[in-house]
Order: structure tokens, then sequence, then C-alpha cells
């Protein structure tokens, strides 16, 4: 790496600096793990990106999460492994390669399932590394080398092994039950692949005739309330809650199906809401899963009326052909015309929508194939329970078990082309059903080869299941997963709970026996500067390598570790990137000075058992510096990575950079007790410090000065040794006595703003401190430089110092007096003041009178009137501050 310090440029330009950086890291083989078998590592598996996808922020604060807690164990001397994968993405990518097709004026058919399945093959080979580059660009210090796909051979093993497994265990199960459709995409999806929105429709109300004994139309009905009519085709019963008095002498009697004309009973149920609409409930156990329940209590047929590409079948009658929609319309029409519309009304509710292409779901009944979840989720809520598993932030515990406790049976099979193909195959012979880990040449049954394999792949979430596990080599016993499994921390967005980490948690328990992690971490959604989600529609997507390009990646990974606490959302604007810039400057420029200072020496560290020798300063950083090494472990070992990132964001800018170093500037001009040995040891501990959160930067300055210290044990920073508190530099009365000196520099800072003095002029002052005077008499250089004073009285009684024509302020332990005379204007200054005074003591008065008035107080809300008193109190404050300044000057 670049060494020497003629070489520091003036500015830090992350372009020039991340890239051979990473490259450094890459050659030196610094983030491959070593194994230390009686040493407990620590491991974290990436959440697999989709193939499809590039770097979106959620990957970014996911990486940057990450990572930060890889470089700190990485650094303590953990065996450390951070193992990085993609994901197959089913629909996903079927979908982009499917596009793809469309542009060339073809479809999946036009090849068949082998050559299309070869085509996404060619497409992933092309884009699968585009993610992990952008990863590298971030800083991500993954083991490459084990990188992992989905579709693997040793995931698509443990797929198979696993399906195998729950099948023969009796938890997969083929059946008929309602699922989530996708006309679009033509696939069925999980609950958790919907998502519902709020959105207003209209409630149509629709007679139903009775009919009598002998199946003729009567002129009674009974009127039924719908959102959606046009699965009026598909109806088999009209339920009414027994609790509905008004419709019990109805019971067991039929009706008439509007339009179709088919007789339906009408039967009582206590799943029917009698608040909703009229009370009585159209049942169609087609396309519903509230109906489907009650048909399968009641004995009812069901029928599906909407085929897979969301146009009615031939179950719809007159309406074949039609799109589902436009045969609502169509038959709300024909129900109009017919006298069967009694009335329409606006009604606002939820509509689920598929999570991959916002087309609303289609209910309906299939034949699908379902892993039974209750079994598996009784595990995993004992293993949450019992601590084994410790769920970050807290109350996400109480989330995770509502969601277990009422599991629903998971619908895994999809109707694609792309994915894991379902282990299961059918004898053309004897019908047999052979479930195989491999595939089988004949039926188990009747040695028949006739055999073909169900057309339908595994949903992604079933092989994201397994990922802790088999990732690391399972279903084999291989050297990875015994030592790195279970892994210690799973890191992701809370809005993936149940998606994802809750699935591991019952396939890993399943499996292994063992729970796949000790720790999840959940982070919050990032927001614009409105609060709002980003999205592509509202045109709010900050893309983080334009972010990187723009700021440097140090600068977005301390923003968004910085950003927010675990499980909290959290926005992100511009000038929050542009202050994460501004640090990495901060560092880059403090580094510079303090290294051009060294020059060739090489230092030794400070010694402890000379520190009453030292400079109150010196002793002061030290001891401060012990206090940031033990507070920043705390907050890492609790997960606290943004307040760690505070906490020495505020060290390094304020009591190194502006204090410590300002503060020495003068014995390095002089020559006098050097500074340098606790200039660099400061600088070093908060480098290793910070190297987690901003490693570019932290590794670019180490690497200039490490050559300059004799204790630096390693050739990179990414894995030197992280700082140990070291408590015999630990000072308390030291950090008093700096308290004191800093105090009288911010009093007569503070004066010279207030009095608009000009920075550069030396200004006289007065400091009068009794017990505090040797202190301050000790610190006097530093007092004379950082306040800019010239001449500096120090005097053990305010007596001693000017009473008129001053600005002073008292403080704990001193009082500091300033003359003004020669830098103000002091008649002005009164006259000005005295304006001042004045319009304030005519703005308190105008507020006193307004809430003196009872009308006012009785009429307005009570927030008005508070912050009426707010304004009041500001104002009041004011006239005190103008009076004392007024004072002074006389």
């Amino acid at each position: 790496m670049t060494k020497g310090t003629e070489e520091i440029p003036k500015a830090y330009d992350p372009s020039k600096v991340e890239g051979p950086l990473y490259q450094f890291w890459l050659d030196g083989g610094y983030f491959v793990p070593r194994i230390e078998p009686d040493v407990q590592p620590f491991c974290i598996i990436m959440p697999p990106p989709n193939v499809t996808g590039e770097l979106h922020l959620g990957h970014a604060l996911t990486a940057t999460t990450e990572d930060c807690l890889i470089r700190w164990h990485r650094m303590r001397g953990d065996p450390t492994l951070w193992l990085p994968g993609v994901d197959h993405a089913g629909i996903a990518t079927q979908n982009v390669v499917e596009r793809e097709l469309a542009s060339e004026g073809i479809s999946r058919h036009d090849l068949g399932r082998e050559k299309f399945v070869e085509r996404v093959w060619q497409w992933v080979h092309k884009y699968r590394g585009v993610i992990s580059r952008q990863h590298m660009r971030l800083g991500a210090s993954c083991d490459w080398g084990r990188e992992v796909f989905t579709m693997d051979e040793g995931p698509q093993r443990a797929v198979r092994t696993t399906f195998v497994n729950l099948y023969r265990d009796g938890l997969i199960y083929r059946g008929e039950r309602m699922i989530n459709w996708c006309p679009r995409c033509q696939t069925a999806l999980s609950d958790l692949e919907v998502e519902h929105r709020e959105q207003s429709a209209k409630l149509w109300y629709v007679r139903y005739p009775l009919l009598d004994d002998a199946g003729n139309v009567t002129d009674e009905y009974i009127v039924v309330a719908t959102t959606r009519p046009e699965t009026i085709v598909a109806d088999v019963a009209v339920a009414v809650s027994p609790r509905a008095e008004r419709w019990q002498k109805i019971v067991g009697r039929k009706a008439s199906l509007p339009v179709i004309e088919r007789p339906i009973p009408i039967i009582a149920d206590d799943a029917v809401d009698p608040e909703f609409g009229t009370g009585a409930l159209k049942i169609t156990p087609g396309h519903d899963i509230v109906d489907f329940e009650i048909g399968e209590r009641h004995g009812l047929p069901a029928i599906v009326a909407v085929g897979p590409d969301g146009t009615m079948n031939e179950e719809a009658g007159p309406y074949r052909g039609m799109d589902r929609f436009q045969c609502r319309e169509v038959i709300v029409a024909d129900l109009e015309r017919l006298g069967l519309l009694e009335r329409t009304e606006d009604y606002h509710h939820s509509i689920g929508r598929c999570d991959r292409c916002d087309t609303i779901v289609e209910p309906i009944v299939s034949e699908q194939w379902f892993v039974r979840m209750e079994p598996l989720a009784r595990p995993a809520i004992k293993a949450v329970e019992d601590g084994r598993i410790q769920i970050i932030p807290r109350r996400f515990a109480r989330v995770y078990m509502n969601w277990m406790e009422n599991i629903r049976d998971w619908c895994v099979s999809r109707q694609l082309w792309w994915g894991h193909r379902i282990p299961v195959w059918y004898c053309g012979d004897c019908g047999e059903v052979t479930v195989a880990i491999d595939d089988p040449s004949a039926c188990e049954k009747c040695g028949s080869g006739k055999l073909e394999q169900d057309p339908d792949v595994l949903d992604t979430w079933f092989s994201s299941a397994l990922w802790p596990h088999s990732t690391l080599g399972w279903p084999e016993e291989t050297d990875d997963l015994r030592y790195f499994y279970p892994t210690s921390v799973l890191e992701t967005g809370y809005d993936i709970l149940f998606f994802w980490v809750a699935r591991m948690i019952m396939t890993g328990l399943y499996n292994t026996g063992e729970a796949p992690f000790r720790h999840v971490y959940l982070h919050g959604l990032i927001r614009d500067r409105e609060g709002r989600k980003m999205s592509k529609s509202l045109g709010n997507v900050v893309d983080p390598i334009e972010a990187i390009d723009r700021y440097g990646s140090d600068a977005l990974r301390f923003t968004l570790a910085t950003g927010g606490a675990p499980g909290n959302d959290f926005r992100l604007t511009d000038e929050r990137l542009e202050g994460g810039r501004n640090f990495a400057n901060k560092i880059w420029n403090a580094a510079r000075f303090v290294i051009q200072s060294i020059g060739d020496q090489r230092l030794q560290p400070p010694d402890p058992k000379r520190r009453a020798e030292m400079p109150v300063e010196d002793q002061w950083i030290m001891s401060r510096l012990q206090r940031l090494v033990t507070e920043v472990d705390r907050l890492l070992n609790g997960f606290q990575i943004g307040e760690a990132g505070h906490r020495l964001h505020e060290f390094f800018w304020s009591e190194y950079a502006d204090w410590y170093i300002e503060a020495t500037k003068g014995r390095l001009r002089a020559g006098e007790q050097s500074p340098l040995p606790v200039l660099a040891t400061v600088l070093d501990t908060c480098l290793r410090l910070l190297h987690p959160l901003m490693p570019f930067v932290t590794e670019a300055v180490w690497q200039r000065l490490r050559e300059h210290l004799a204790w630096a044990e390693a050739d990179a920073l990414v894995v030197a040794s992280w700082p140990k508190a070291q408590r015999k530099w630990t000072d308390r009365e030291a950090e008093e006595r700096m308290a004191v000196v800093m105090d009288v520099v911010r009093a007569i800072r503070n004066i010279r703003a207030d009095r608009q003095v000009d920075p550069s002029r030396y200004v006289e002052a007065y400091v009068a401190a009794d017990g505090a005077r040797p202190v301050l008499e000790a610190a006097r250089a530093i007092l004379e430089s950082l306040a800019r004073v010239r001449p500096l009285h120090l005097i053990t009684d305010a007596a001693e110092a000017p009473k008129s024509g001053v600005a002073s302020t008292v403080l704990a332990q001193a009082q500091v007096v300033m003359p003004l005379a020669g830098l103000i204007d002091v008649d002005g200054e009164r006259r000005r003041l005295s304006k001042q005074l004045a319009k304030a003591e005519e703005d308190a008065g105008r507020i006193e009178k307004k809430l003196a008035n009872a009308a006012f107080r009785e009429k307005a809300p009570a927030a008005v009137v508070a912050k009426e008193e707010e304004r009041l109190a500001a104002a009041r404050a004011r006239l005190e501050g103008l009076r004392q300044r007024l004072a002074q000057l006389e």
C-alpha cells in the first residue's frame, strides 16, 4: 500500500482509494476465516439478494450492518465467516427472462421447458456477479470463495432431502385448498407473497329470489351484499348467522342463483358476521377462504369460475371468456336489468395484490403441495421462549409469537419452470406416487419406466428457509457445518420476519435439531425525508451506487449505520449523506495533520507510569479514550451500532480534532513536551474503532500511520487487533480539570460570537477562579490559543476585574469577564439593545394580554393556549437576556 507522509493528498478522494484498497484486502486473503477448533467462531450467512437485482438501499443497509459486526469480530480475533450468496428468485427471474423473450417476439412456450431453463441459466451466468461486485463497492468483507447460489448442486440436494423427509414424516401433502393465484404470473402464491392495500370499491346488494317447495320462484327474496358480483356464478349457498333472527325462518329453504338460475340452499353458520351488509353471505367456496371453510363444514362443492389467466371459464355460463373485471361490469348491468340489484354503496376495503407484479390476486381452490406448519412451529416457538434465539429489538418477539401461534399451512408449489423442481414422480401405468431425493429410473411399486415428474417448482422461500445450514454443506457432515453451525447472527429487515426468519428457524430445527442462529437482529426500513417508503412510482428511490459515486462508500455506510435504532425506520436525506462525507474528510484531515507532524519519527506508546508528568490535555484525552473504548464495546455487544457510531463521531470530531489537536498545536510549534505519542495513540485507537463503520478511509489513513507506530502489529487495519480499555489511563480528576479549561474557552468564544468580534482578533479577558486557578494557570497556553485571548488575567476574585463596559459569564468554577472597550461601539451597542428591548417588551405585553383574556383561554384549543404560553416564556427569557446585556454596558 501507499506510504510516506509526502504522498498524503490534501483532500480525501474516495474514488481513488476504495477500489485499490478492496483489492488489497482480497489479495491479502483477509476475509477468509481461519479454523481454530477450540475457539467459538462468529458467523453470518448473508441474506441472498435476488439474482435479478441490483443493490438497493435495503441491501446496502443489511450489508453495512453485517459488515460492521463481521469486521468488529474479526478484529477481536474471532474466527469470522461472512458467507455470501445469491437467490435464484423464481418468479422474478422467470418474469425478467420472459420479458426478454417477448422483445424477441417469442414466448417460453415456443422454446419449451428445457430450452427455456437453459435460457434462464444463460441469463443467470451473465448477471449473477453484478450484485456481488456492487457489494464489493460497499466494502462487504465476505469470503467470496464460499459464495453460494440457491440453485447450486449443494442447495439443490438440501432442498430435495428436506422435501422427502417432510413428506415421509407426513408434513408435506397434496390437496385441494384455497390458494392465492396471480393471473399475471400464473402461479400460486403463499399468503406472505400477497400485499394487501386499502382501496375504494363498491358494495352491491343483490336479491336472491326464494324458491317454494316445488322449486318455483316466489316473490320473496334474500338480499346479499358482495364486493365481487362476478363470482356469483360460482355461488353454492347463501349463509346467515344463527344470531340473525330476521333470517331464521328461511334457513333450510332454497334460493335461485341470480342469472344462472341454479337452486342453492340457505344455511346457518357462525362464521357469518351479522353486522356486515344484510347479515346474509353468498357462499363461494371456490373463491374465498372463509367460504371454503364454511363449504367444508356443510359438505358443499367448490366451483371455480375464473381461469388461470383471469378470464371466466365454462362455469361462468354466459360470461365465459370475459376478463373477470369486464364480467363484473356486465353481470351488474344484467342484475340491474332483471331487477335483482337493490342498491350500490361506496365501500373501502383491503385488496390482495401479487408482490411481484401488483396484479390483483384471485383466491381459487386448486390442487397444490402444502407444508403442515403447526408441528414445525411448536419447537420454533420454544426456541425463542427459552432464549436459545434472541430477537432484537425484543418487541418483535411478541410479533413472531403471535404469527407462529396462528400459523397456517404453507402452499409451496408454484406453476413456474424456473426453480427447484418438486421431487415427485407419477407412474403412468399404476398411478403410484414416488417421492425421492435422486431421480428414480422406475416406479417403486410396479417397476414401470413410465414416470413423469411433477411439473411444478417449489416456492423460492423453500430453498431460502434452508439457507443457514445448506450453505455450510448440509445434508453432508462437512467441516464448515460442524464448525460454523449454528451461526451467530441473522440480520435482516423486520419486514421479512415471517417470510424468511421464522421459516429458517423451523427448518433449521427440523433438519439439524439446533436453532440456526443465536441472535436475530432486525433493522428498520429506509424512508425519504417526508417519511414515505421509497418506490419507483414516487420517484424517491436512492441508488446506493450513485450515492457511493457522489459521497463515497464510507459516507453512505456511516449514514446508514447511524440512521436509526434497531427495528426503527429512518429518513435518508442528502444532508445526512453530506454529513457522512464531511466526517470522512474530517478523519482524513486530522490524520494528515498528525502524520505530517510526526515526519520521519517512529513513535513509542505513551507510558502510563509517567501520567502525572503529562500536561492536563494529554491526561484528559487518554482518560476519555478509555471511556470511549469501553462504551463502544458495550454498545456493539448490545447491537447498538448506530449509537456506537454517534459516540465515535462525537469523540473524534469534537474531543480529539476540535479540542485536543488544537490544544497541542502550540506545543508542536514550540517543540516542548511532544504530544506526538498521545496524538498518534488516540488516532490509531480511533481508526480501529471506526474501521467497522468506515473501512476505506480508516484503512487508507492507517496504512500511512502504521510505519510510524512501534506497536503496529498487523499489515492491515482490517486484521489489526481491537482496542481494549486500559484502566491505568482512566483519570476522573484530569477530566474534571480539563472540563474547567473547556468551560472557560467556550464562555469566551460565546461572548465573542454574541458581540460579533472578529474571530482572528485577540481580546483581553479576566478569569476569576479561586480553587481552579492552578488548573487554569497550567493551561494558560491553551486558553490563550483556543480562545484567542491576550492578555489573559487569571485572578482569584471577580472584584479585581473591571465592572463597567464588560460582558461576563458565571461558570461552575470560574467567572469570565471581558472588557468591551475597543471591541465594539459601546454607545451604539447600547442604543441597539435598547431598541430590541422596547420591541421585546411590546411583544411580551401583547402575548400577556392575549393570555389574560378569559374568552381566549376558554374557546381556544388546549394546544393553541400551550403554544402561546411557550411564546410568552421565550419572550420573557429574551427580555431578561437583553436587560442583563444592557446592564453590562453601564
